[in-house]
């Protein structure tokens, strides 16, 4: 362990080339602790204006500048921000994509990015769009998230609204959301201020508040599955890909050992904790995708996750899976995989899929940006797909 801190300390006082060399602490701090920016620079992230928007939407005569983005008209009440126009890709989404930000409790102006799909659906037409908040992790802009993960994309063709809010690096400077902070665990530090993100987009536009989804990766899905737990009205499901145990760490070197052992004791009392904050806890369908290849994270979180998950959806820790084992795909453009799916009746409630050969990086993701592995299966098709079975009553 005094290894371990010395490493750490020396980490941080040294440059980021120093950092990427070493043994697997060093490994671990380089994917983790260390900015490592996109491999393709013109590819990294969409150009973004910078909002001046107030944290009140903004008005509805604010006129966007020329884009190639299409306005879902159907859906807007009032912007929140400037349209920017995507960059010249192939990769581009065509519907609107918006940036504003709101204040956090110290008073710093926190950024968001907002993507709204050009076509909408019947559904959403009458009841409003659903909406997805998606959390990026370590080293990541949100820009950068969207476009690894594609789910820009893919709401296009399913008719969500996405929401992306961006950590600051005066809150932290490689861009990590606080999981492993107790306030934080216990719905303060950024809770509120994405929280009200969601009540400033939920106010500019015809949003589904009953079809409202919070998923994200490592520090990200960490941080997702924070806001689920202490908001469990407000969303109807949670996606963590290579996220930690939810309910240790406690501090930067906690963190680190509940990456790579896990929880032990504390991932059971966490359970208890929240549903002692909530008596009437109601509940949180989840979807954890993880690498068995992960070294970041390592599986053993997603197995503590996963036991959680039954807790918190009122399922027995023995409780009897469907197993469904996919074979690897021609070229390996799919790695293999198993899913287990838990169900209260025909209900599907918690979906665990353990990715052969996948390290800590998006399934299915764009290769041009780091933490994103080009081999499937899809993270997102399959979040998605989960979060079309729930919605909040």
């Amino acid at each position: 362990m005094k290894k371990a801190a010395g490493l750490f300390r020396s980490l941080m006082r040294t440059s980021i080339k120093t950092a990427r060399q070493g043994a697997a602490v060093n490994k671990l701090m380089t994917a983790m602790l260390t900015p490592a920016p996109p491999r393709r620079k013109a590819r990294a992230k969409p150009a973004a204006s910078s909002s001046t928007a107030s944290p009140r939407p903004a008005p509805s005569s604010a006129k966007p500048p020329a884009s190639t983005s299409k306005p879902a008209a159907s859906t807007s009440r009032s912007s929140p921000g400037r349209v920017t126009p995507p960059p010249a890709s192939s990769n581009i989404a065509p519907g609107k994509w918006l940036t504003s930000h709101v204040e956090s409790a110290n008073t710093r102006r926190m950024s968001f990015w907002l993507y709204l799909p050009q076509k909408v659906p019947e559904e959403a037409i009458a009841q409003g769009l659903p909406l997805i908040v998606m959390l990026h992790g370590c080293h990541q802009t949100a820009t950068q998230f969207a476009q690894g993960t594609r789910m820009n994309q893919w709401a296009e063709r399913k008719g969500y609204a996405v929401l992306y809010p961006q950590q600051l690096v005066s809150n932290q400077s490689q861009r990590c959301w606080k999981w492993y902070d107790r306030a934080t665990q216990e719905g303060g530090g950024d809770v509120p201020t994405i929280v009200a993100m969601i009540d400033k987009v939920a106010g500019a536009y015809a949003i589904d508040r009953s079809r409202v989804y919070v998923a994200g990766i490592s520090a990200g899905a960490g941080m997702a599955n924070i806001l689920a737990l202490n908001h469990p009205q407000l969303f109807a499901a949670v996606g963590l890909h290579s996220g930690p145990v939810f309910g240790a760490g406690h501090s930067t070197m906690g963190a680190l050992g509940v990456m790579q052992h896990g929880a032990a004791l504390r991932a059971d009392l966490a359970v208890r904790e929240v549903l002692a904050r909530h008596a009437r806890f109601p509940g949180m369908p989840t979807i954890l995708i993880a690498g068995e290849g992960d070294s970041v994270v390592r599986p053993i979180n997603q197995v503590q996750l996963a036991r959680q998950g039954l807790a918190f959806n009122g399922l027995a820790p023995d409780a009897p899976a469907k197993i469904t084992h996919k074979a690897q795909g021609s070229n390996a453009r799919h790695n293999a995989h198993r899913i287990d799916d838990f169900y209260d009746g025909r209900k599907l409630l918690l979906r665990v899929a353990r990715i052969d050969a996948l390290d800590h990086a998006w399934s299915g993701g764009d290769p041009a940006l780091k933490f994103n592995a080009k081999a499937g299966p899809d993270a997102t098709r399959m979040m998605l797909e989960f979060f079309a079975r729930h919605r909040r009553g």
